[in-house]
């Protein structure tokens, strides 16, 4: 209804307030968070204001970004913070002064700032409290879903890592035949122990259909260990660069000249693409089909594994299309897709050499081409990769899946949250605990 929405100013909205004064040196570790004009800027161990809470970037290149803490934090003088919501609801409050474009009013300083006097005049139309908590109430109940599928999936990844970990980092299965056979133990017993984790007691009671492929994989890890140019592995296994692993192809971005290269099509993955997630469902860019077709030996299939090269350096991603990345970014195409999950976690471990072969003494990081291809990396016996990658492909498969469901529910919220903004969707505040 009409009636539930009113007009009034910003200055009526909310109150604000400079932030205060914290140099580095003064900044001591603490639970409290430091907001400044970008958002999270390090903890300290006092604070200024009492959350949940809401801060405005007051100058510099992030003046007029929004930002809300829902824990008790010190506000810092690059910002503003409001410091009484007037009745309103704090997260709606977020949501409604991200909507107005802070960063466009400029109080006209060489540096761009952000006057609270200037902005306080700005007329606003804001619903009840009623209606406030029943939209806020509709926009948290998708991001609560997102939240629980990317808590899901770093579990998930978490248990595919430990594996990986376990079998070809600490090479626990081949220890501990190594380990039997020196006590005069059963040596497939012990690598099923490592295996599983169950004490030797309990494998007897294993019904038929899980003991014997436990034992199967068991049987495939050596009882030796060798040398090799990266200390002792098991024996039999090698060492290879990882252009033995499959091709490598090096980036690149299309002509921006060409307008028409750029649009709806192909992904075309950054190094902003490639943070918190095992796969780039949703990239900030794509190629058209003629951009893709310009420079068509840098499309990559799904299930290569991405490594960002050059300034931030060791991000990694699996594709799960067919994709092209800019010059940043170095690509493994597996010649196997049984190296897919391995090659993943594989990168993520040599992410401190990544980036020391990046350094050279300059500094910008930057690890072309060729010395990328050319870092070696274990090469474990073929078939303990096949079984590597019939226990994990599950664990990945389930991540991709809850990534997309994310990334459509993330489009949704961002349609749907203007909309509830501007009053043009309706909720009816009894709505909100059907949807809490």
């Amino acid at each position: 209804m009409q009636s539930d929405w009113r007009e009034l100013t910003l200055g009526e909205f909310v109150r604000l307030q400079r932030g205060h004064d914290l140099t580095a040196s003064e900044q001591r570790p603490g639970p409290f968070p430091v907001m400044g004009s970008a958002g999270p800027n390090g903890n300290h161990h006092e604070y200024k204001a009492v959350g949940p809470g809401v801060v405005i970037g007051r100058s510099g290149a992030s003046m007029g970004r929004v930002h809300y803490c829902e824990q008790d934090f010190w506000p810092h003088n690059t910002c503003m913070y409001v410091t009484d919501f007037q009745g309103n609801n704090p997260l709606f409050v977020y949501y409604k002064l991200a909507e107005l474009d802070l960063a466009r009013f400029n109080s006209g300083s060489a540096q761009p700032s952000l006057n609270r006097n200037y902005i306080y005049g700005m007329s606003l139309r804001v619903p009840t409290r009623a209606l406030q908590d029943a939209i806020v109430s509709t926009v948290c109940s998708i991001d609560q879903k997102i939240d629980i599928n990317h808590r899901i999936n770093q579990t998930l990844e978490a248990m595919a890592q430990a594996i990986f970990k376990s079998w070809f980092v600490d090479f626990d299965p081949v220890k501990a035949k190594i380990a039997a056979k020196a006590e005069g133990r059963d040596p497939l017993r012990a690598a099923m122990t490592a295996i599983s984790g169950k004490p030797d007691a309990e494998l007897d009671t294993l019904p038929p259909d899980q003991f014997a492929p436990l034992a199967a994989t068991a049987a495939l890890f050596p009882d030796e260990m060798e040398d090799s140019e990266l200390g002792e592995i098991p024996k039999g296994w090698a060492i290879n660069q990882i252009n033995q692993f499959g091709d490598v192809v090096c980036g690149k971005t299309p002509s921006k000249m060409n307008p028409e290269f750029f649009g709806k099509g192909i992904p075309f993955i950054k190094i902003p693409d490639m943070h918190h997630s095992v796969y780039v469902v949703s990239p900030s860019e794509q190629l058209s089909m003629s951009g893709a077709t310009s420079q068509a030996k840098k499309t990559i299939p799904s299930g290569s594994i991405s490594v960002s090269c050059i300034a931030t350096v060791g991000k990694v991603v699996i594709t799960h299309e067919p994709s092209q990345t800019n010059q940043q970014i170095n690509s493994i195409v597996p010649r196997h897709p049984q190296y897919t999950a391995y090659l993943y976690f594989q990168m993520m471990e040599k992410e401190k050499e990544f980036h020391d072969l990046a350094s050279g003494g300059s500094a910008t990081l930057n690890m072309n081409t060729s010395t990328f291809s050319k870092v070696s990396v274990l090469a474990p016996a073929f078939n303990v990769l096949e079984e590597f990658s019939v226990i994990v492909e599950p664990l990945f498969s389930e991540i991709l899946a809850r990534q997309k469901e994310s990334a459509l529910l993330s489009e949704m919220r961002d349609t749907v949250l203007p909309k509830l903004l501007s009053g043009e969707l309706q909720v009816q505040p009894a709505e909100a605990e059907a949807t809490a």
